[in-house]
């Protein structure tokens, strides 16, 4: 991990250095995801909503899956965060992501099983365009969507997370957003900056919802933090919550449940020293 002891001249000789800075962001956005339970519209797949929603609600956000075209547009507009999942991207899905992702609010790209199939991999590469504020996805997904890879094995990996480094850099450059690599350490890129969220529990690979439901927590938290913060708090809520839940599962369906309570249950100061800063 790297620490910055000294400060910049740009940088107040008070503030703290990167790495403190970095381990108190997840605290500090799930205080404000829970006092302003932002709006995060969820244009997802048919799979996974009512895990979706429910994750959400367990968080503290405020779910809406609107994604109609004709409305997507306008909800997008009074929303906090947009996800925007293609993993079952019908004809009207599509064209309401095309509404969503011009309003300018902040919004998440999880291209999922991108790669092997044509329909969702052109529609995550016009959405590139649209600049989103953050990528979610294995690492198969992220390096297929930049050009690296074909995909994994539908929507599973078969690339580990930082096989994808370099790719996820440039996805990065590209959007000038923030990238987020899902594996058994999570993987955030932007810019300037590289963190790691190592744990949680590999039952949420047995969970359908337990991937996509993150790229939906981002969401919620890109309303109320920076876009690099928001996918490191998600991602070190759902290590956290996804610890927890496994501590006492006997299987994926017990594990679900305690999924969706240890998200409620969970408190600012929970998520200290579950991120390090790394070049």
């Amino acid at each position: 991990m790297v620490v910055r002891t000294s400060s910049s001249p740009s940088t107040p000789a008070d503030a703290p250095a990167p790495a403190e800075a970095l381990a108190q962001a997840p605290s500090h956005a799930l205080a404000r995801l829970r006092e302003t339970s932002p709006l995060t519209q969820c244009i997802t797949n048919a799979v996974v909503t009512n895990f979706t929603a429910n994750a959400l609600l367990a968080l503290g956000a405020a779910p809406a899956m609107c994604d109609i075209p004709g409305e997507a547009g306008m909800f997008a507009g009074i929303a906090g965060g947009v996800l925007v999942n293609l993993g079952t991207p019908t004809a009207e899905q599509r064209d309401a992501a095309r509404e969503a992702v011009a309003t300018g609010t902040p919004w998440v790209l999880d291209p999922v099983a991108v790669g092997a199939l044509p329909v969702r991999t052109a529609l995550a590469h016009e959405l590139l365009d649209a600049r989103p504020a953050i990528i979610r996805g294995n690492a198969s997904e992220i390096l297929a969507l930049a050009g690296a890879g074909s995909g994994g094995r539908g929507v599973d990996t078969t690339d580990a997370a930082d096989d994808a480094l370099d790719a996820a850099r440039a996805l990065a450059a590209r959007t000038g957003g923030t990238v987020a690599v899902s594996g058994d350490t999570d993987l955030i890129v932007d810019a300037t900056r590289t963190a790691r969220v190592p744990g949680g529990s590999v039952l949420l690979t047995k969970v359908t919802g337990g991937g996509c439901a993150l790229g939906a927590a981002m969401a919620a938290f890109a309303a109320v933090a920076e876009p690099f913060d928001a996918a490191v708090a998600a991602s070190a809520v759902w290590a956290v919550a996804s610890e927890r839940a496994a501590s006492g599962a006997r299987g994926p369906g017990s594990f679900a449940v305690a999924f969706l309570d240890e998200l409620a249950a969970i408190e600012p100061a929970d998520l200290r020293d579950r991120v390090e800063l790394a070049r």
